[in-house]
């Protein structure tokens, strides 16, 4: 099943995406109000709300305000690599807020403090029920569904400490979806994650090659804090940054970059001026 949520008349509801048609599942107003249900599958599958076509819909990130943004770094053998890193015993983690999120279909502004704007195409996990001490071998079962992400980063800002928080949480920012599809019809090491920048392919890696798995993660997180639904987990991105080139090569004004994975859809994002967006 394929869920998301859609802007409408300046409010935003969860919907779900039958081939080239919404439906609207009315008395939620995004995925993560449907996933606080217990039976939100059956709510989901049973919802009979307004049709939209989906080649006009708009879309919101998948989760309108996540508890949790929960991110992994340097979990792909091949950008640990280029990163000239050692392979870690543990991920490498950080978070994001809410208001780094943003639409999958959505303008980013290149912002005018940090001309070196690059990509990171990755997968993400969307939390289903409250997980907290979860060993890995059950972490399976706390696992809603899957979407895309563009994890889009401040390398100037980034790199200013060891910390790369100021690098990764600029508003606007991070385009989540375009949907989730739920985790009975996903399988992770099965797909390939692709990026392309103005159509040309930047990054096209297996999922299967990261190094601490969705289940891992979940188990992971869930040892320090509780996980809730509707928590999102962003699992790190493959080589093919554009800060590891030679030459190095940054997103600017007029670029449209884009994060597709096999089965989850396409994120398709325009990089603007700063004015553009205002």
């Amino acid at each position: 099943m394929k869920l998301a949520t859609l802007r409408s008349n300046g409010a935003t509801t969860a919907a779900r995406l039958d081939g080239e048609v919404f439906t609207e599942i009315e008395g939620y107003a995004d995925l993560g109000a449907l996933l606080a249900e217990q039976n939100w599958q059956q709510i989901a599958k049973d919802a009979s709300g307004p049709q939209h076509p989906a080649s006009g819909a708009e879309l919101e990130t998948i989760v309108v305000d996540p508890g949790k943004v929960l991110c992994v770094g340097l979990n792909y053998k091949s950008h640990i690599q280029e990163m000239g890193r050692d392979l870690p015993n543990y991920p490498t983690i950080f978070a994001k807020f809410t208001e780094t999120l943003t639409g999958p279909n959505d303008d980013i502004e290149a912002v005018a403090e940090d001309p070196q704007l690059d990509w990171e195409g990755e997968l993400v996990v969307v939390v289903g029920k409250r997980a907290y001490k979860v060993p890995e071998e059950e972490a399976g079962q706390y696992i809603a569904g899957y979407a895309a992400a563009n994890d889009i980063s401040m390398r100037e800002w980034q790199f200013r400490t060891k910390e790369w928080l100021q690098g990764k949480i600029w508003a606007r920012s991070t385009p989540v979806g375009p949907v989730m599809v739920t985790a009975d019809e996903f399988d992770p090491k099965q797909a390939t994650l692709h990026t392309r920048v103005n159509g040309e392919t930047m990054q096209e890696h297996s999922i299967g090659d990261l190094l601490f798995t969705p289940e891992h993660l979940v188990s992971y997180f869930s040892t320090m804090l509780p996980l809730n639904p509707g928590d999102i987990i962003l699992t790190g991105t493959p080589g093919g940054v554009g800060r590891a080139r030679n030459p190095q090569v940054f997103l600017k004004s007029g670029d449209v970059v884009e994060v597709e994975i096999d089965g989850l859809g396409v994120l398709t994002n325009k990089i603007v001026d700063p004015a553009q967006h205002r």
